[in-house]
């Protein structure tokens, strides 16, 4: 950056620390293009004109042009120096046309045509901007209830849904942002037992679905009893159900597909900090922020891995350091406010009448190693809860004091603080837990509070290479320490813990512990501990392996509730699509010979064949696998599925004929399955024994069944055990075909910066 005297204006020394990934998704997602799509800006240029666009809000109370530099200055600083970081909207759109800085919004649904479709147009316009929604579905009347305006009954709200899902899925295609959507059903509504299965069968793509639970449910689950339902169009008891047969149910279903998520919408509402305008019935598709219909999100994050210290007692946090930039992050994110060029002039209002920010921390599981403590001690959930209570002091002092220079949040009167001990505050809610996955990739830290997903991992190139991804921290330990070799690191990299490889020094290995290292239980702790000194919510997402039970989900429920956090989202290894990162070694597939080219004709489709047709789960929905073979063996496929039209119909379509003309042709039926197995995509799904992790691994998997049947006569379902290999495997980044990680209640892909939520 240069000032018109020619002399540097701000320190470019950003361009230089920048890892290589950093900067590969600065360069594919932040920086400006020009019209052929080159970047035309370098990370230096990016937070300039942020840190400039963001300031210019403090002329609006009075600030002179000297003032305006120096706190542009002290934002770019604040950013470069990677201890604070703002959204991804903000970064991307600060400065330039769109000017839209916000991640999520809340949209209302009232029980008329009228409102579903004006909130199915304000979501396309907000998913056009950039940015995600969230519903709640509780105020539209159940399936088959009276429509007195044309003497029919209503379809309910899960039918709904399906307008939004394809009115997203529409404006996904017509751009380069995925839209998010959360959809919340209370535990109370008739339809909540529809609404439950709802993705049972592949459906809802573009949303994550949340079940709102009550203290009256949960005490009803505790008793053993039934509990009422109420129709939300009369106000009225609408029949009755089990609450433990319908926990259950949310259970069994969240350990198969990972959904539902559960709130406690009650604990919510407790601490909505503006009562008089009405009850918070929804968050933001990741769950953590909590708001009213018409509100949205500004976020940023404190880089806690920056804020360790050498001592000569050990390490330490520099709490002095850390308030500072907290503060200054606080006075940055309510410049945003002001700044922000919001979608709707109903969010804009609203945005601007409470003045909710949520400042967050990530790189918490790089703090714990460099503080030498385990993330499931006792010890580090202890440290956790300390961290967040003097984050959010801290916070809550930065926004009383630009209340007293800017004045209280317009919608003070009445709110909580409207109190003689209440205090003044320029901000209704302060902190927030959010994910960070692309922003930790630009900070180099860890994502959020969750804790490392891998130590070491592989990425495959072009021409089956493996690349072994290793922690910076970990090389760094293990080569000073001197037990570092690549042949650790892919070792490593296959087991996927460095719990139980003698190779690792005990403390290190305590250090360095995995998500699937750490036990559900204590992912929930360290939830709790966080969300004690938190004004919104807390985004984590509990993982829990493969073999986990649902007794294992159900207690994590319990515990949830007795430790007051809001919501949780689980996940259970390979349940559903969108699966993490992988750390297991593929298996290498045998190639058939290579045919001469143009010497091979397939041979003509016989006229009668015998085969058999096989419904295996795909998540892209049902997929119809018919296998078909003739005296020389086997000869065709064909698929088709179960709902028509769209990529998935052709693409599936495109694949059985490719592989008709190769067993045709006489190239090994074994060759063809083995090459289709493993094969990864963005959405695979769980099937009786194990993984479906795209339609052609589906395809691969009938094919596979046929043979035995074909020699035995004998009918096989599920996945074959043959496949062990791919247990750690699942989706690939529907973007570049890396690794992606399942955390905070999103999935990231580290190598090109891809987020579902964003």
């Amino acid at each position: 950056m240069q000032d018109a005297a020619g002399t540097a204006k701000y320190s470019l020394a950003i361009d230089e620390i920048l890892t290589p990934n950093s900067l590969k998704v600065l360069q594919k997602r932040y920086l400006r293009r020009d019209e052929a799509g080159n970047p035309i800006e370098k990370p230096s240029d990016m937070f300039a004109r942020v840190a400039e666009n963001i300031a210019s809000a403090e002329k609006v109370w009075g600030a002179t042009d000297a003032e305006v530099a120096e706190t542009a200055a002290d934002f770019y600083s604040l950013m470069t120096s990677l201890e604070f970081l703002p959204n991804s909207p903000t970064l991307m759109n600060a400065g330039r046309d769109l000017q839209q800085l916000s991640a999520c919004f809340v949209l209302p649904i009232g029980d008329s045509m009228e409102s579903i479709f004006n909130a199915v147009r304000d979501t396309a316009m907000i998913h056009k901007s950039g940015g995600g929604t969230g519903f709640s579905f509780s105020r539209l009347r159940p399936g088959g209830d009276q429509v007195r305006s044309t003497q029919g009954v209503s379809s309910g709200p899960v039918s709904f849904m399906k307008v939004f899902n394809q009115a997203t899925e529409a404006v996904k295609q017509g751009g380069t942002r995925r839209g998010a959507n959360m959809g919340v059903l209370r535990i109370d509504h008739p339809d909540i037992l529809t609404f439950i299965k709802c993705k049972e069968d592949g459906d809802f793509s573009n949303f994550n679905i949340s079940v709102a639970l009550t203290e009256d449910f949960m005490e009803a689950v505790r008793a053993g009893t039934a509990y009422d339902l109420r129709n939300p169009r009369t106000g009225e008891i609408d029949g009755e159900l089990d609450a433990l047969e319908v926990y259950n149910l949310i259970v069994n279903m969240a350990w198969a597909t990972g959904d539902p998520g559960i709130i406690f919408i009650d604990r919510i509402n407790r601490d909505n900090p503006t009562p008089m305008l009405g009850e918070i019935e929804s968050t933001n598709p990741c769950g953590e922020q909590p708001l009213l219909p018409y509100e949205a999100c500004n976020l940023g994050s404190v880089n806690l891995s920056k804020f360790v210290t050498p001592t000569e007692n050990g390490p330490e946090v520099d709490w002095d350091h850390l308030g500072d930039v907290v503060q200054r992050g606080v006075r940055f994110l309510d410049d945003v406010i002001e700044v922000n060029n919001y979608p709707l002039p109903e969010i804009d209002e609203l945005a601007r009448g409470n003045r909710k920010i949520g400042l967050g921390v990530m790189g918490w599981a790089d703090m714990l190693i460099k503080m030498g403590l385990s993330y499931d001690s006792a010890e580090g959930i202890a440290l956790g809860e300390k961290v967040m209570g003097f984050v959010n002091a801290q916070g809550a002092a930065a926004s009383a004091k630009l209340a007293d220079e800017r004045g209280t949040f317009p919608n003070f009167e009445g709110s909580i603080f409207d109190s003689p001990d209440g205090g003044n505050m320029r901000n209704a809610t302060v902190t927030t837990i959010a994910p960070t996955g692309t922003l930790s990739i630009i900070a180099n830290c860890s994502s959020g509070v969750e804790p490392l997903f891998a130590v070491s991992y592989v990425r495959t190139v072009m021409d089956n290479d493996r690349l072994i991804e290793v922690n910076p921290m970990f090389e760094e330990i293990a080569v000073k320490r001197g037990f570092y070799s690549q042949e650790l690191m892919s070792l490593i990299a296959d087991h996927g813990s460095v719990h139980g490889i003698a190779e690792v020094p005990e403390d290190v290995q305590s250090w360095f512990v995995t998500a699937h290292d750490i036990t559900p239980e204590s992912h929930i702790r360290m939830q709790a501990s966080f969300q004690k000194h938190t004004d919104n919510a807390v985004s984590k997402t509990v993982n829990f392996s493969s073999d986990a039970t649902r007794d294992d989900v159900a207690e994590v429920y319990n515990l949830a509730y007795e430790l007051g956090v809001k919501g949780v989202t689980i996940y259970r290894d390979g349940s559903k699509g969108n699966q993490v990162l992988s750390t297991g070694k593929t298996g290498s597939s045998a190639a058939a010979d290579e045919p001469r080219h143009g010497e091979i004709e397939p041979r003509p489709r016989p006229v009668v064949t015998q085969g058999r047709t096989e419904k295996i789960m795909t998540g892209c929905g049902n997929l119809y696998v018919t296998v078909n073979w003739d005296e020389h063996g086997m000869c065709e496929v064909f698929t088709q599925m179960g709902k028509s039209g769209g990529c998935a119909s052709s693409q599936s379509e495109a694949l059985s004929r490719m592989i008709s003309v190769s067993l045709r042709a006489g190239v090994d039926p074994e060759a063809i399955q083995k090459h289709l197995r493993g094969i990864r995509c963005p959405s695979p799904s769980w099937t009786e024994g194990g993984k479906v992790l795209s339609c052609a691994d589906a395809v691969g998997i009938v094919m596979e069944h046929a043979f035995t049947f074909m020699e035995t006569g004998e009918a096989v379902k599920g996945v074959s055990k043959n496949t062990d290999h791919l247990d750690n495997l699942s989706g690939a980044c529907p973007e570049c075909g890396g690794v992606v990680e399942h955390e905070s209640g999103c999935m990231v892909c580290r190598s090109c910066g891809y987020s579902k939520c964003a």
